[in-house]
């Protein structure tokens, strides 16, 4: 059976250059193929959006074109940290008739997303369960040929609720998925552990996701956090000097933000950073 795993890594972000790192150790020993997309291909006109929206999310249509040459598709954020010791997601989560992702709706409110698709698109059958309206992340997604997902799915149909609709891309992949019935299944948090789900224990995970501030204290630390745990988790597979470089790269960067945002001497700043912020 031919794997892929698929991201979106635009740029030079040192956060994404480890996780590429992690996915390259994971995808050789489970033997798939690594796809890195690093521009977009995709041209969604984002303007004047009601909520956040980003034309890199349409990216995430490619993983239909890569069904088309592959059996089975594990798309990942760039913004994960697969751990070294993770499970093999494709033999935990087997059926090639059903998408697997982690069901977010079981732990935070997802109704608005529900009533802007809806108010666009009509109202459908969307599955519920005690606590509200079930709705899947699709930061990963694992998903096989006889899925018919991306059957249902083009620009077009991203392009019409983009400006509209909150997490447009995501938002529009759950009503596919409920409106023609295809058959899906959460995955457990820990192939999607996000801090959402608290700080404890998070690095025991299998797959580590940064979405937001990730597991630091704001988003400016995001980076510095992630190649933090990085370092920890990959010191005796990934050589010294790489993991330093890309601390150092992180570093640099973070002090770049907090240099436009504050209006005090440089020097000063760095001396304050270097002796409170954790990296």
């Amino acid at each position: 059976m031919k794997l892929a795993i698929f991201t979106l890594a635009i740029g030079d972000n040192p956060m994404y250059q480890a996780a590429i790192h992690s996915f390259k150790c994971y995808a050789k020993r489970v033997g798939a193929d690594l796809i890195i997309s690093d521009s977009l291909h995709y041209p969604i006109h984002i303007h004047q959006p009601k909520y956040g929206a980003n034309p890199a999310w349409a990216e995430k249509l490619r993983i239909g074109e890569l069904l088309k040459q592959y059996d089975r598709v594990l798309y990942v954020d760039a913004d994960i940290l697969i751990s070294p010791s993770a499970e093999d997601i494709f033999q935990e989560y087997c059926d090639l008739d059903t998408i697997y992702m982690l069901d977010e709706g079981m732990h935070c409110d997802r109704h608005i997303e529900k009533q802007l698709i809806e108010k666009q698109l009509g109202s459908i059958t969307w599955p519920q369960h005690d606590a509200g309206v079930h709705y899947y992340n699709v930061g990963v997604m694992l998903i096989s040929k006889p899925c018919q997902l991306f059957n249902h799915l083009d620009l077009n149909s991203l392009q019409a609720i983009c400006n509209e609709i909150r997490f447009y891309e995501q938002t529009l992949f759950n009503y596919v998925i409920f409106q023609q019935r295809l058959k899906h299944q959460a995955i457990d948090c820990r192939f999607n552990r996000m801090d959402m789900f608290g700080q404890d224990s998070y690095l025991q995970a299998d797959f580590i996701h940064y979405a937001g501030k990730g597991y630091a204290k704001n988003n400016r630390r995001r980076d510095l956090q992630f190649l933090k745990d990085f370092a920890l988790l990959y010191k005796d597979i990934i050589p010294q000097p790489e993991i330093q470089r890309l601390k150092h790269v992180a570093w640099q960067q973070f002090l770049e933000k907090v240099y436009q945002k504050y209006s005090l001497p440089n020097a000063l700043i760095k001396a304050v950073s270097g002796a409170c912020v954790s990296r």
